[in-house]
């Protein structure tokens, strides 16, 4: 028994996938970019951070003493990491969120 071809439907597959793969190279390339600032609990310590997790600068109150700066730096760039993940998961939404997932739900 021969099958059908749905020609449109494999147009509209191929379509919607070179669509996807166009996003996930705007959201490569925004993940690098977005950036997100982020202090310490005390304000002593600054860190940019990018949604990727790259720290792009780093800012230390020249006033702290060895372990102020180190439970400073290790606060706040924790609190980095959650801010790359925020950033990541937002911009995520924004590109991707008019699409479904494979099991018929939101991406």
């Amino acid at each position: 028994m021969a099958r059908e071809i749905d020609e449109s439907w494999i147009e509209e597959a191929v379509e919607r996938y070179r669509r996807i793969d166009a996003l996930l190279a705007e959201f490569d390339k925004a993940v690098r970019t977005v950036e997100v600032t982020v202090r310490s609990a005390d304000g002593l310590v600054e860190v940019v951070v990018t949604a990727d997790g790259t720290i792009r600068d780093l800012h230390i109150e020249p006033r702290l003493s060895g372990s102020e700066v180190s439970r400073s730096v290790r606060e706040a760039v924790t609190a980095a990491a959650d801010a790359a993940a925020w950033a990541r998961q937002k911009l995520h939404a924004e590109t991707f969120g008019d699409y479904r997932s494979l099991h018929g739900g939101p991406a």
